[in-house]
């Protein structure tokens, strides 16, 4: 029996939702109270259970759309075993197709979420169930690509969301118990136990995890999760993507927006609106002035229920397009603190703007550091050694006691002295516009078969603070490909191409300057918090300190090997936008 609540809403809990195999689902219904005939309605899928997004479901049924909340399998109130991300695909089929079937829907099925909640969105959508009208993915990874491994390299993190959703009801507590977390990383780090072992040490033993690992690097077991180009090509529904410049699934956000966008129908392509706003994970769902150390402008905060809600009447309800949508792409210039709009995320990016490395010292370190300059390098090569079975220098603890959360906090580097390649530019000339992606070509010998890399490019501000703008990685072992891996067998240099960048968008003031490092993998050298490569060229997730063995890195740019960074250069008043969009008074999507 609904129960009667003195909101504008009715409540049904514990709904059993039948699927084709005869599990069922349990489901929570907000129905707008006075609802004279069928509508369109909104369903999400969660592994979070239900209960966290109330309030997101009672905004929706009070702006007279129907909300539908559904535990996925194995989880909450429903039936089955969870098994991550595999069966949102068949069951949000059968999900949609029952709301629409329903009483008060009009056959318009809307989907909603963010990050696992908009993975499950295109899970559904490629399978095409009638009436799916429109969704709206927002920080939604793409399996293989962001999660659970970037660019190949796990990451412990993994184990931990693997724990919080262990069981019928999340781990709350636990997975935010950050000092927690950390102090295992470190003493797995530390014990020098491969990465394989690493539930064991969290202390959850997980037949997930260990399938995951099974497969190293992108083929065709994580193909299966994500769409194939001929779905994508199929798929011909109002499409809005949400990522921000900061969210750990940008990467993943991006790819399904690329893929669509390259193998659609022209109809299909000029339906799919994307935003890229100045938030991190949490806040492309929840946006706000300040995260990570930066303060950012009014503008930066927009009313992400209210823009939901008009797409929704928009799409399904034939309503006015939603202001805020000018152009296909809206991007937040941060620094300007203004949106911009671009027909197509490549024209983003006016060109590029080559930076060569060079240096007249051995360039590791941020206090000797070498130099990105307009004219091609002449100084050689710089050198640095990274030994994986030391696990005691000063950037461990510098890691541990760092910020996670922030892009400012550069202990971090700082406490790289020697282990890392590092290159300052001349103070810019005038303000410039960064927006797009970063590129990297370096020429890198490795005297090892294996080694990882991890890149990170920062704005160094007038007193010497700095801001993160971009990160890319790369594991040696797939210069050439993501799927097939090539160890290297020649001590000699060759060309590392760094094309994986995360999104940036922002204003350089005249006299700051840009700073690039190049190091081992991780937030720091010897990360606590990435899958340890032992540069031993065996299956990284099963070797130990015992296999490990220091590596000798050089980075070459003398006049035949050129090393050097593509920064790319926005347009001046793209599109500009100062106005701050709505208020923050209404529902915030998170998840």
């Amino acid at each position: 029996m609904p129960i009667e609540s003195a909101a504008a809403f009715d409540l049904q809990l514990g709904v059993k939702i039948a699927l084709r195999d005869g599990v069922n689902l349990s489901a929570s219904v907000y129905l707008p109270r006075r609802l004279r005939a069928p509508t369109p309605c909104v369903v999400t899928l969660t592994p979070y259970n239900r209960d966290p997004f109330h309030e997101q479901a009672v905004f929706f049924a009070k702006k007279g759309l129907p909300f539908v909340v559904v535990d996925v399998r194995g989880r909450g109130n429903s039936e089955g075993t969870f098994l991550p991300y595999k069966q949102e695909a068949a069951d949000g089929h059968d999900v949609v197709e029952w709301l629409a079937a329903q009483s008060y829907c009009n056959g318009k099925v809307a989907m909603w979420g963010a990050s696992y909640l908009g993975y499950a969105q295109w899970a559904t959508a490629k399978q095409f169930p009638p009436h799916l009208a429109t969704i709206i993915p927002v920080a939604a990874p793409y399996i293989g690509v962001d999660f659970p491994m970037r660019n190949n390299i796990f990451y412990p993190f993994v184990v931990q969301w693997i724990t919080f959703v262990s069981g019928r009801t999340c781990q709350s507590r636990l997975l935010s118990d950050t000092a927690h977390w950390a102090e295992i990383c470190r003493h797995w780090h530390e014990s020098g136990r491969p990465f394989r072992e690493l539930d064991t040490v969290f202390g959850d033993q997980s037949a997930v995890f260990q399938e995951w690992l099974a497969h190293p690097q992108l083929d065709e077991y994580w193909d299966a999760y994500n769409p194939t180009a001929d779905q994508y090509a199929r798929l011909d529904i109002p499409i809005l993507t949400v990522t921000g410049s900061y969210d750990d699934d940008q990467p993943g956000a991006l790819e399904h927006y690329k893929r669509h966008m390259q193998q659609a129908s022209p109809s299909a392509r000029s339906r799919h609106y994307l935003i890229i706003g100045p938030w991190d994970h949490l806040r492309t769902g929840m946006p706000s002035r300040t995260f990570g150390g930066l303060t950012l402008g009014a503008a930066s905060v927009i009313d992400m229920g209210n823009l939901q809600a008009e797409w929704f009447a928009w799409t399904l309800q034939n309503g006015p397009k939603p202001e805020f949508l000018r152009k296909a792409v809206a991007y937040y210039l941060m620094g300007a603190e203004q949106w911009r709009y671009a027909d197509t995320l490549d024209e983003v990016t006016r060109e590029y703007h080559e930076m060569f490395i060079d240096s007249k010292c051995n360039a590791t370190d941020i206090f000797h550091s070498g130099v990105l300059a307009d004219t091609p390098g002449t100084g050689g090569s710089d050198t640095y050694t990274y030994d994986p079975r030391d696990a005691s220098g000063p950037e461990v603890a510098a890691e541990v006691s760092a910020d996670a959360g922030s892009v400012v906090d550069q202990r971090g580097v700082i406490a790289l002295r020697g282990k890392a390649f590092v290159y300052h530019s001349a103070p810019l000339a005038k303000e410039t516009d960064i927006c797009g992606f970063f590129k990297l070509f370096a020429w890198i010998s490795i005297d090892c078969p294996d080694t990882d890399f991890y890149v990170s490019i920062y704005e160094i501000t007038f007193d010497g603070s700095s801001i993160r703008l971009s990160s890319d990685a790369m594991r040696a072992r797939y210069r050439r490909s993501f799927r097939s891996p090539v160890l290297i067998s020649i001590r000699e240099p060759l060309l590392y191409t760094f094309d994986r960048f995360t999104f940036v968008a922002r204003r350089v003031p005249r006299g700051h300057r840009l700073r690039l490092v190049v190091a081992p993998v991780g937030r720091l050298v010897d990360s606590i918090f990435t899958e340890k490569n032992y540069n031993a060229g065996g299956i990284v997730a099963e070797e130990s300190c015992e296999e490990g063995r220091p590596v000798t890195v050089r980075l070459f740019h003398d006049d035949v090997r050129r090393s050097m960074l593509s920064v790319p250069m926005g347009h001046p008043d793209h599109g500009s936008v100062n106005c701050v969009v709505g208020q923050k008074d209404g529902c915030n999507d998170v998840g």
